[in-house]
């Protein structure tokens, strides 16, 4: 029997973690798939560090991160070089994850080289081309490329019915992250020596007791964020801090100048905020864990903490993720500084209401999606 061909192509700190155990579960079924991993290095520091955790050596890196580029750049250097990947390697099928440059450009370097395209994590919307932007316009243009469509949700399926994608290439997987959360928590849960490895490398970062005491965990990085949005977030957090001295506020700082700079410059030298650097995917989920909740204007995050029992406020004013909001998993609060400031106040305040958050039901998925696309993959 002649393997089949299959090509991931990814390029990001999300993508990769959502990538990571479908790479490992096609590699599990060697007899049947031939697999060749291919990064475009859309990130490459925090990329890189993903690519260790799930001990990942990529087959092809095209390795494109130059300064200052920007989407036009990346988008034609993409589809430049994936021409040449393409015609090196013949895939029979092309997988790609999300709503990234990486995706969209590759979307369209496959439909130029007629192979056909399997879309993971298919049919989120927000149904807004700005927001989130370009994520919004990525994957509504890659749905319209993709021959095989992964909906992580029941909700995304009837997203793709709405958009003319006929039912037979649709499948109800569940999302991937939670394939790679599950991954990782037993990764460290079975290794208490490693465990205590990541914890005694928190306590260099972090200078409180954060086993024990509550802290808030914040991620911002969107772009329809910048400028205004940064500016009402950073408010926002400055005076909660001021309001709530007991609570700490733990911000890993995205490199993306538009962002270090006004989080540095408001929030920087406060004693219970503390601006650390991006962390690794295992030291990150270890503080996920031990979370009391979760700011953020990040997706994939929307869909970890919930599996954690971590109540999430969205600092965005749509969300392609609005399943968890109708669980009770997730609130929306927007880059609005008074609506922020009244989310966070609720969940510190309001246990029940905390709770109610906490042991809510997680929508994305039981840990197993990747084995259903690899069982629609069996069929092409």
């Amino acid at each position: 029997m002649n393997r089949k061909k299959i090509m991931l192509v990814f390029g990001t700190r999300p993508e990769a973690i959502k990538m990571a155990p479908l790479v490992h579960k096609l590699k599990d079924n060697k007899d049947e798939f031939d697999v060749k991993v291919c990064v475009t290095s859309q990130h490459r520091e925090m990329l890189d560090q993903v690519l260790k955790v799930f001990e990942i050596k990529p087959d092809i890196d095209l390795n494109l991160m130059k300064a200052d580029q920007d989407l036009s750049d990346l988008t034609s250097l993409i589809l430049n070089k994936m021409k040449g990947v393409f015609l090196d390697h013949q895939p029979d099928a092309v997988l790609v994850h999300g709503d990234t440059t990486t995706t969209l450009a590759t979307a369209i370097s496959c439909f130029y080289s007629s192979i056909p395209i399997g879309h993971v994590e298919a049919g989120l919307r927000t149904f807004d081309l700005s927001s989130p932007f370009p994520e919004e316009f990525n994957r509504q243009i890659t749905s319209k490329i993709a021959k095989w469509h992964f909906a992580p949700t029941d909700l995304s399926k009837k997203n793709l019915l709405s958009e003319n994608i006929q039912s037979t290439s649709i499948t109800i997987t569940g999302n991937t992250v939670i394939d790679a959360l599950y991954w990782v928590l037993k990764k460290t849960e079975n290794n208490k020596k490693y465990q205590k490895k990541l914890e005694k490398k928190l306590n260099t970062i972090l200078p409180f007791n954060w086993l024990d005491e509550k802290f808030v965990l914040i991620t911002t990085h969107r772009r329809e964020n910048f400028g205004d949005g940064f500016f009402q977030i950073c408010s926002a957090i400055k005076k909660l801090s001021f309001l709530y001295s007991n609570i700490h506020f733990v911000c890993p700082v995205h490199l993306n100048p538009n962002i270090s700079k006004p989080v540095n410059k408001f929030l920087n030298g406060i004693n219970n905020v503390h601006l650390i650097e991006p962390q690794e995917y295992e030291p990150f989920i270890h503080l996920l864990k031990h979370s009391y909740f979760v700011l953020t204007d990040s997706g994939g995050i929307q869909e970890e903490a919930p599996s954690l029992g971590k109540p999430v406020l969205v600092m965005r004013d749509v969300t392609e993720r609005p399943e968890a909001i109708e669980a009770g998993t997730v609130m929306l609060v927007g880059s609005n500084y008074q609506k922020i400031i009244n989310g966070v106040s609720r969940l510190i305040e309001d246990k029940s209401y905390h709770q109610s958050m906490s042991s809510a039901h997680n929508p994305y998925g039981d840990g197993l999606a990747c084995d259903r696309i690899v069982d629609t993959l069996r069929k092409i």
